[in-house]
C-alpha cells in the first residue's frame, strides 16, 4: 500500500512539473498579446464601403502576423449613449488590453448637450480603466456652422478628459482629409476608399508607436 502511495505521489509530482512550465508559457504569451477594441461610429465602421476597405480592416491585415488583435465594435450612427450601454458587455466578451474611443461626432451633429457627451465619455474611460484597459482617445471635430461656443466646448472636452485621466489622445484623423473633396464621399462626412488607406497608414504609425515599434516595423502598409 505504501509503495502504491509513493508511486501515486510521484505521478502527481511529475504532472505538476510538466503543467507548471506550460502554464507559465501560456501566461507569458497572453501578456505579450495586445487586444485593441475599437469603440467608434461610422468613421471606423467603413460606412458606404465594403468592410474590408475600411481603415480598421486594412490595419488588421497589416498586423495579421503580429501579436496584435483588433476587435472592431464601431457602429454607424453610434453616439456616446449607445457606446456606453454596450461597453460592459464588450469588455467582458473581449477582455481588451487597449480601447480606441472614436466617439462624439454623432452627438455633436445631432446637437446633443456637450456636458452629456463629456459625461458619457468620462464613464467610458472610467469603466475601461477599472478593467485595467488602456484608453486611447480620438480627438473629434464638427463643422463650424454649429456656432463658435458649441464647437469650442465640443473640441475642448477631449483635451480636458485626456489631461484629467492621463490619456493618449490622437489628432482627428480626418483633419486634413476632410479638406479634399476627392477623399470624401458625396455626403461630405465619410471618407472614400482611397482616404481609408491614408487613415490606415496614419493610424498604423500612431498606434504602432503606442504598442511597440519593434513588433510592427516590418509590416508597413504600401
Amino acid at each position: 500500500m505504501l509503495f502504491l502511495n509513493i508511486n501515486s505521489l510521484r505521478n502527481k509530482i511529475y504532472i505538476l512539473l510538466i503543467l507548471i512550465p506550460l502554464l507559465l508559457i501560456s501566461d507569458q504569451l497572453q501578456a505579450k498579446e495586445t487586444k485593441l477594441l475599437i469603440l467608434g461610429d461610422s468613421l471606423s465602421a467603413a460606412y458606404g464601403l465594403k468592410q474590408e476597405q475600411g481603415w480598421v480592416s486594412l490595419l488588421q491585415d497589416a498586423w495579421q502576423d503580429k501579436d496584435i488583435i483588433i476587435i472592431n465594435a464601431a457602429i454607424s450612427g453610434e453616439t456616446t449613449d449607445g457606446a456606453l450601454a454596450r461597453l460592459p458587455r464588450l469588455l467582458k466578451q473581449h477582455s481588451p488590453t487597449h480601447i480606441f474611443v472614436e466617439l462624439g461626432g454623432n452627438d455633436g451633429l445631432q446637437g446633443h448637450p456637450v456636458s452629456k457627451m463629456r459625461n458619457n465619455l468620462e464613464e467610458i474611460i472610467q469603466l475601461s480603466q477599472a478593467s485595467q484597459v488602456k484608453v486611447i482617445l480620438q480627438q473629434m471635430q464638427i463643422p463650424t456652422n454649429y456656432g463658435k461656443r458649441y464647437t469650442q466646448m465640443f473640441t475642448g472636452s477631449y483635451a480636458q478628459l485626456a489631461e484629467q485621466y492621463a490619456l493618449t489622445m490622437l489628432p482627428f484623423f480626418l483633419e486634413n482629409i476632410a479638406l479634399d473633396k476627392n477623399l470624401m464621399q458625396r455626403d461630405g462626412i465619410h471618407p472614400t476608399a482611397e482616404a481609408q488607406i491614408i487613415i490606415a497608414k496614419d493610424m498604423q504609425k500612431r498606434l504602432g508607436d503606442i504598442f511597440s515599434p519593434s513588433r510592427i516595423k516590418n509590416n508597413q502598409l504600401e
